[in-house]
């Protein structure tokens, strides 16, 4: 099934970016995406996941179904062959079929507190250990987790929602232009997939080289004193519990500067990525924007700054 080309998607820039750094960074820790039901928070998922494989034929995407049992997460041991052959054969779980990849959970806040504690520690070790049957083994874990959920449905545990290194709201576009340009896209992908795939051939291309240099540049991105103090000052500002917030804000923010080519990260790079690490974990981030987020609202949109992968990424 051909995926919906990332770079197409209309209005949808927080999410984007937010998955973009969690590429370029794995040790972000995942993104969570709040927002209503048809919002195209799975397409997007799924685009990003076809884009990587241009760059990286082997990137995996693993959907991981709400009912999903242990053994189906975590892998297990194959009793007929340990029986009959006298080998140890094991099934792989879930966990380690994502393996530098991206493992998708649509409506996380469904899945059991137990599963989710495994997963993210998973996801933050970057392995996991499984014991079955007298057999023990070591499995590599690092991949991207994306998490998507309506908080009207049922919300995550405050433990759990720290985990997420990023976090964005996806909201259902008010705006008639937005709206219409959404629908008009999707229609010309459903009339004609290899002419619309053609449209955005070059930008596919693109931002898919463009995010592989950036994951090789990220570790050598520097950063400064006045930084630290920006981030711990924000993070003390906002009551933040934990050392978490200012580790992830670091990290972010280096991420963008590679992205964006530069060699040390700038107090905008770290003022671009707050709403990302802050809005699940202070209570009062929401209501105070840096006048740079305040600008960028009270602007109109412009007709192509859903191809903002195109124009700037800013």
């Amino acid at each position: 099934m051909q995926s919906f080309p990332f770079t197409a998607i209309y209005a949808q820039d927080d999410f984007k970016l937010a998955l973009i750094l969690c590429m370029i960074e794995p040790g972000l820790g995942g993104v969570l995406a709040l927002g209503d039901k048809g919002t195209g928070k799975t397409t997007t998922v799924r685009g990003l996941s076809h884009l990587m494989q241009r760059s990286l034929p082997d990137f995996p995407f693993v959907n991981l179904p709400i009912g999903a049992t242990e053994d189906r997460v975590l892998g297990t041991v194959q009793l007929d062959t340990l029986i009959n052959e006298k080998k140890i054969a094991i099934q792989a779980g879930l966990l380690a079929m994502a393996n530098h990849g991206i493992l998708y959970i649509d409506e996380v806040n469904l899945l059991n507190d137990y599963l989710m504690d495994i997963l993210l520690d998973a996801a933050a070790s970057g392995s996991y250990h499984l014991e079955r049957d007298a057999v023990s083994r070591w499995f590599e874990s690092k991949f991207c987790l994306v998490g998507t959920m309506n908080p009207e449905e049922g919300e995550l545990r405050p433990q759990l929602l720290d985990r997420f290194g990023l976090s964005v709201t996806v909201h259902t576009p008010m705006n008639r232009t937005d709206r219409m340009q959404i629908v008009n896209r999707r229609l010309q992908f459903d009339t004609d997939i290899p002419a619309f795939l053609a449209q955005y051939e070059t930008q596919e291309q693109a931002l898919a080289e463009r995010i592989v240099a950036a994951k090789e540049q990220v570790k050598q991105v520097t950063y400064d004193e006045t930084i630290q103090v920006t981030i711990a000052d924000t993070c003390i500002e906002h009551k933040v519990e934990g050392l978490r917030a200012d580790i992830l804000l670091l990290k972010a923010a280096r991420a963008y500067a590679a992205f964006h080519q530069r060699k040390s990260v700038t107090t905008e790079d770290v003022h671009k990525v707050m709403p990302f690490v802050l809005s699940h974990r202070s209570k009062n981030y929401s209501s105070s924007q840096n006048p740079q987020q305040q600008r960028e609202q009270q602007s109109p949109r412009d007709e192509k700054e859903g191809d903002s992968i195109r124009i700037k990424m800013n």
